[in-house]
Order: C-alpha cells, then structure tokens, then sequence
C-alpha cells in the first residue's frame, strides 16, 4: 500500500510568508533575465548581459516554465508559453556544441511539464489552447532532430552533437549519467504522442545500464562504473557513485518505476541493488563526528570518501524510494543522508554548503593517497564539522533543498522546511546581485567571497521550484499527495505526469 500523506501544515502564516518570499525572489531573476537576456540562455546579472551555453533556444525561460506555473504566476508563464512556438530547434547558435543530456532534462523536460501542467491541474493559467497544443509539437520536433544520437552500433547515444549537419564530437564512449538520465523524458514523449519511437530509442541505451558487462564493471551489487563503449556497449571502468557523471542514473531507476510501475519494475529492482549496496558498502561517518552519514564513492572495491553537493540529492531519492516501496529502511537512511548534507550548509560562514568536499574514517590509513587527510588550515574545522572543503564555490545548486523537500514529503516534519528556508535565506542574501543571482567564489567566507557573474538556467527550474513547494499548498503535482504520486520530477525538477493517470 502506498504511503499516506502527512498532515503538513503549509497553511499557516509563516508557511504563507515564506512562500510569497521565494515567489518575490523568483520574479527578481525573471525580471533581471527578461530585461536583459531573454530570449537567450543565462543572464549575467552583475554586467546585465547574456550568454547562450545551452544552444541559444532560452534555457533560462524553458527552466523557468514549469516553476511559473506551479507558483500560479499566469503573467510569466505565458510569456513563455507564447515564447516556445517560436523556438527553431533545428537552429542552435551556430557552432554550439549540443549535449543530448542536457538537452533532454532541461527543454524536453521542460516542455513536457508545461503541458502536463497545463494539460491538467493548471490549465486555468492559460486560455491559449492552441499554444499549449504547440508546447507537445515543439517537444516532437526536438527530440526527432536529436533522434541521430542514437544511430550507433550500440543504440547507446553519442552525447555531444552537432546540428546542421548533423554530427558528433567523435566520442567512442558515454558516461552513466548521460545515457540514463533520458528515459523519462522520452518515454513520457512516446506516451503522448503514442510514437513508441522515442521511449524505445532511450529504453535500448538503458538496456545496457541495466544487465552491465563486464561483470567486473559492477564492483557492489546494482553499482557500476561510469564509462561504456558507443560500439560494444560494455563498461569501460569500475569507479562511480552517487556523484557528478553517475548520480542521475540511480535517479532515474526508482523515478521511472514511479512513471510506470508495470512497464518498469525492472528498474525498481535494480535501484533496490543499488540501495542496499550504498547502504552496506557506502555508508560512511567521518572520523570527528560519527552522527553524520555521506556516501563514499568508489574505483573498484575501493572507497573513496569525497562527495560533492551534487551528491546531495541522493537523501531525497533514498526517501522516494522509501514512499513508493513502503520500505523504511530506506526513508530513514535518506533523511540520514539529508542530516549530513544539511550539515554542509550550516557549517559554513555563508550557510550554503560547498561544490566538492572529503572526510576521512577512524580506519583511514594516514598514508592512504586516495583519502588524504584535512589540510592544516582546515584542522579545526574539519573537527567541529566533520568535513573539508576542496572546492568552495556555490554555483546555484539546488541539491540539498530538494532533499529538504524530500524529506518534509515524507514526514511533515517542519524542521526540514526551517532548513529550506534557512538555505534559501543564505542565498537570497549572499548570491542575489546587480539584476539576479550569481555564482559564489568561497562558501566558507562571509559574503561569498565573490561572484562569478553567471546564472545558470537551473536556479528557475530547481533551487527557485523546491524552494517554494516545501512551504506551498499540498496540490497533485506535489510529491506524496495523498499518499501516492500523480506527478514525478525529473532531474531538473520538471513535473511530468505519471502514466496511466488521466490528465
């Protein structure tokens, strides 16, 4: 049976204020991104100009779609559902290099929501219903000019493309990460459309992922290396983790059992090895502060005690998995692993947790290369955190507050959405700069220590969306409403509507 929804309390006063708060925020980066960049990719918010790293079809307003709609904010919502039918996505700038994976998770994604949304709980936002039916068009056409990606010996795809003429970078291998991380979105496209084209396309380079060879290549049951052939399909390596290059793959295993729990109880099945695995053979607690629990990664058998604030959506995936299958086990390692990861903010002069960050055990070998010990100038901070830090940039990640809002899905508790807001906060005050956010140059110094001047798309999609729904009404495309899931959110936070649930 699935879980049943808490009682959470979101209409209180507070809870009202914080979420007007995030909307305010929300329309400050649009307002900034509007005025100065759109229809490009990112606004540069300190020289208020622009850049175009994700091909020049406006990733920031194709990001931004879906968290407009689920704030109820008609007004820049159709701005861009206006935007999207003219989008030529045969056209990217010219030269550009196209990767598929970030193509599929920001605008397939994207797209896909808003007309889920759109289609279907939201469809009072717009009276537009021809432009709705062109957000399903544009998402079709997208993905038949990507389809080439898949013309290898394999069916695994080439990630780095060229349009016009059509072509890769020459690449003979593809990461774990960028292979896996594309079967909801075109899956759920095949299911709109019913061409079965585009979900077969994505599920054959999955296939591989799945039952992976060389057998060596899996060091812990369900957790595999990271590169694979394009030719062969077989894995090229035995090192990963629930980090950067790998972390989406496992994402995407129980979310697409959450999709379609018929079609795809292979993939639950294989997050369950990787679950149990992580647990077992991953877990692990710095040697200055054992109440904490990050996920090592590996080479091997080898464990390798860095993570990354990408890592941090592992809490969050743990407690989905904990809903769907009503296993506990797994929410409370989860909301172990969110603990750790909130750690990381709270430690540091900022409030915002770091890019990169290492421990080491009480079994670590002084000598042990692989996991060295904290710098000198990080001693006694690594003493009272039980963390150091080797990178301490922030570049808007939304990592930590999804997890928060994970957690406060699954237990109510109103601790999870204090730490959201406490997050928000921080980079509300530190990264928010000249017309919208930028990048922080050291987390562990007050002020951020400096900006870079760049906003990615995903600070819309993501840090702006869990921000705002841990403190908005329950509604259906909330996670756990009512004890089930009619919505499930793919890696870039875009709502997508689960099959088998009329729109």
């Amino acid at each position: 049976m699935p879980a049943r929804s808490p009682n959470y309390d979101t209409n209180s006063r507070q809870s009202e204020e914080r979420a007007a708060a995030v909307k305010e925020a929300f329309q400050f980066a649009w307002d900034g991104y509007y005025k100065y960049a759109f229809p490009h990719d990112e606004l540069h918010p300190i020289s208020n100009s622009f850049s175009d790293s994700r091909n020049g079809w406006g990733a920031s307003a194709i990001d931004a779609f879906s968290t407009a709609l689920v704030m109820g904010n008609a007004d820049v919502a159709n701005i861009i559902l206006n935007y999207i039918g003219t989008i030529d996505f045969g056209a990217p700038v010219p030269g550009s290099q196209i990767s598929l994976f970030e193509t599929t998770i920001r605008y397939l994604g994207g797209l896909l929501a808003g007309y889920d949304l759109l289609s279907g709980p939201l469809s009072g936002l717009t009276n537009n219903t021809a432009a709705v039916k062109t957000v399903l068009d544009q998402a079709q056409g997208l993905a038949n000019n990507l389809s080439f990606a898949f013309n290898t010996p394999s069916g695994i795809p080439s990630n780095n493309l060229y349009l016009n003429p059509e072509g890769t970078d020459g690449s003979t291998t593809n990461g774990l990460a960028t292979i896996g991380t594309l079967v909801l979105e075109w899956t759920r496209l095949s299911d709109l459309t019913g061409n079965d084209t585009y979900g077969e396309l994505a599920q054959k380079g999955e296939s591989y992922l799945l039952d992976p060879h060389p057998a060596s290549s899996e060091p812990f049951p369900g957790l595999v290396g990271t590169n694979v052939d394009l030719s062969s399909g077989l894995f090229q390596d035995a090192s990963g983790g629930w980090v950067g290059g790998d972390d989406s793959f496992y994402e995407y295993l129980i979310k697409m059992y959450v999709y379609d729990p018929v079609r795809f109880a292979s993939y639950k099945d294989r997050w369950v090895l990787a679950a149990d695995s992580t647990i077992e053979y991953l877990a692990s607690h710095p040697s200055t502060r054992p109440d904490l629990t990050f996920t090592a990664a590996y080479n091997g058998q080898e464990l390798l005690f860095v993570s990354e604030h990408l890592a941090c959506f592992n809490g969050g995936n743990f407690i989905l998995g904990g809903l769907v299958l009503n296993e506990q086990k797994y929410i409370d390692f989860g909301l172990a692993l969110v603990h750790g990861c909130e750690d990381t903010y709270a430690s540091d002069a900022t409030g915002i947790g770091p890019e990169e960050f290492r421990w080491v055990t009480d079994t670590t070998a002084a000598n042990d290369t692989n996991n060295p010990p904290p710098p000198a100038d990080q001693q006694a901070f690594y003493t009272k955190s039980g963390f150091y830090i080797t990178s301490s940039v922030y570049i808007l990640r939304p990592e930590v507050i999804e997890s928060f809002y994970y957690a406060y899905r699954a237990t109510g508790n109103s601790t999870y959405q204090d730490w959201a807001w406490n997050a928000f906060v921080a980079i509300n005050a530190t990264a928010r700069v000249g017309s919208g956010f930028a990048e922080l140059d050291n987390v562990n110094v007050k002020g951020g220590g400096g900006f870079n001047d760049f906003q990615d798309s995903f600070l819309f999609a993501e840090v702006m969306k869990y921000s705002y729904l841990i403190h908005a009404p329950d509604a259906t495309f909330q996670v756990n409403h009512d004890g089930v899931n009619q919505f499930v959110f793919n890696t870039e936070a875009h709502p997508i509507k689960v099959a088998g649930i009329p729109i």
